[in-house]
């Protein structure tokens, strides 16, 4: 601590090294006051609005999936106006949430449609899974579409279900070739969850920006958020790899 001081002295008067400049802001950046339990703080809300995040975008892409393949999978002359009804409406939810850049629907969601809630958190993580689930939907039913129709055809004809057939035999079958492409997209869904700074969300960059308010040093907290996405990515990467090998090990068996 006192070597902290005296260097801090020698920055100021433009006397220091550059090893004493670079262990004095690294030490304002991440042990001062500690500092590093805010990013702690941020990394735990990151992980919380992800999961969250995660959670909504499957669900909606799922319910978005089945119905419009549903609709463009029913037989010819056979048309349910209730399913198509559906389908239009996932049609303008897909083109809407596609079409439209991320930021500005937080800040939709944030300040317009939310404007009353201080749970930045919670809307931002509300806005990133339905963001999500327009992608996870599409990705779902290119896996889905992508099928032989005979798997769905031989479920319902032992007897099962058009739900039942999309449970046990279909939705298992695409899981595997659409994996990738969903590690993909939660990857970038991670990632992401740093834009919910500009609605007040307190997640790695909202820590970051406070703590360079108070040093005005930038680059050692935000490189260090870097580091820190950079490593959840790698984690997050490592845990799709060990699914997909157990996939297929499971389909040598």
């Amino acid at each position: 601590m006192e070597q902290y001081e005296a260097w801090k002295v020698l920055m100021r008067e433009g006397n220091a090294t550059f090893f004493q400049e670079f262990y004095v802001k690294f030490y304002q950046a991440f042990l001062e006051g500690d500092r590093w339990i805010q990013y702690f703080k941020g990394v735990g809300t990151t992980l919380v609005v992800t999961a969250a995040a995660l959670a909504i975008g499957i669900a909606l892409g799922i319910l978005v999936a089945m119905i419009r393949t549903a609709h463009d999978q029913q037989r010819p002359g056979k048309h349910n106006p209730i399913l198509g009804l559906l389908n239009a409406v996932c049609k303008v939810y897909v083109t809407v949430i596609r079409g439209t850049p991320m930021m500005v629907q937080l800040l939709i969601m944030g300040f317009v449609i939310f404007s009353s809630s201080r749970n930045y958190n919670m809307v931002g993580a509300l806005t990133l899974g339905i963001n999500s689930g327009a992608y996870v939907a599409e990705i779902i039913r290119g896996g889905l579409m992508a099928l032989d129709p005979g798997q769905a055809e031989a479920g319902r004809s032992l007897g099962l279900s058009y739900a039942d057939t999309m449970r046990f035999i279909v939705i298992p079958q695409a899981f595997k070739a659409i994996l990738p492409s969903l590690g993909n997209e939660f990857i970038i869904l991670l990632k992401d969850t740093s834009l919910i700074t500009v609605i007040g969300g307190k997640e790695l960059v909202y820590a970051a920006q406070a703590i360079y308010g108070r040093t005005y040093e930038q680059m050692f907290p935000l490189v260090g958020v870097a580091c820190i996405y950079l490593v959840l990515v790698i984690i997050f990467s490592w845990l799709l790899g060990i699914l997909e090998r157990r996939l297929r090990q499971s389909d040598r068996r």
